[in-house]
């Protein structure tokens, strides 16, 4: 089975562009599936279920969502092989520049929102940076320019990663990212394998569920902004 790691921010088109792509690797007969992470809640579980997709959703709730994610994979890869899959995609919550959830041995898309502003591949982090394949999506709402500024912002970031433009509404574009979907590594290990980005290193009081505020009560990793006497 292969799987393939989806990132990206909130609202981006992640779920758009799984959809679109994965009714194309369906209609090519391939069994498809999708597992969806996220924080508090999430709808997205209905739009699987409406285009008959065999879904899994986790909701990491008071827990960090890409630590959920590294500690639940491989059970929701033995969900996927049960089920006959020939391919499994992940979707994460995006919620943090800071972490990806993209695995050495497996295919790593991330997916971007031309209307999010030019500077924002700068912003974005490891998921972009250790991707293998980065999707642009609502690049028809921007200018031709504005398309090419977002691109080459992007190749900054990560020069190696193939570029795609994707409409998620009328799904230009989903064929070509079945084709590379399709051709994704299928001998990925995960047991023992390795993120290709560690997540943050800090732990402090905060991560251990303390709520006030002051030195007093900070331990741990702490991290101070340099300000100017």
């Amino acid at each position: 089975m292969r799987l393939v790691t989806v990132a990206g921010p909130p609202s981006s088109g992640k779920t758009s562009l799984i959809v679109r792509t994965l009714l194309a690797l369906r209609d090519d007969g391939l069994r498809v599936g999708v597992v969806k992470f996220d924080c508090l809640s999430t709808q997205d579980a209905a739009v699987f279920e409406r285009h008959d997709l065999p879904a899994l959703v986790g909701i990491s709730s008071g827990f960090c969502p890409d630590h959920y994610f590294i500690s639940n994979i491989e059970d929701c890869a033995a969900w996927g092989e049960r089920l006959g899959l020939d391919l499994l995609v992940t979707e994460s919550a995006g919620l943090c520049n800071r972490c990806a959830p993209h695995i050495r041995g497996f295919l790593a898309v991330c997916v971007l929102d031309a209307l999010s502003g030019v500077n924002t591949p700068r912003k974005v982090g490891p998921m972009l940076k250790t991707a293998d394949l980065v999707v642009i999506t609502k690049g028809d709402i921007v200018s031709q320019a504005e398309r090419e500024v977002f691109a080459f912002r992007v190749r900054q970031v990560n020069p190696r990663a193939r570029i795609l433009f994707v409409n998620g509404i009328t799904g230009q574009g989903a064929w070509e990212a079945a084709r590379i979907w399709r051709s994704a590594p299928e001998d990925g290990v995960l047991q023992g394998g390795r993120l290709r980005f560690s997540v943050p290193t800090a732990v402090c009081s905060y991560c251990l569920g303390e709520t006030r505020i002051g030195s007093d009560h900070q331990h741990g990793t702490v991290r101070k902004i340099p300000i100017p006497s």
